[in-house]
């Protein structure tokens, strides 16, 4: 059991429809986090003032 790694290993990005995560790199007490990026789900339109009667 002692001869177990240290380290993790790198794990690759990860990719769905609206999300992505990445693999941050390890602090000095060994904590590997995750970045996670979303994209829009929805798209704006510029908005158009109406016409008058």
């Amino acid at each position: 059991m002692s001869n177990a790694p240290k380290t993790r290993p790198k794990v690759p990005e990860g990719k769905s429809r609206f999300l992505t995560t990445r693999q941050k790199e390890a602090n000095e007490k060994g904590y590997v986090g995750y970045d996670t990026i979303w994209e829009s789900f929805q798209k704006e339109q510029e908005y158009q003032t109406p016409k008058r009667p």
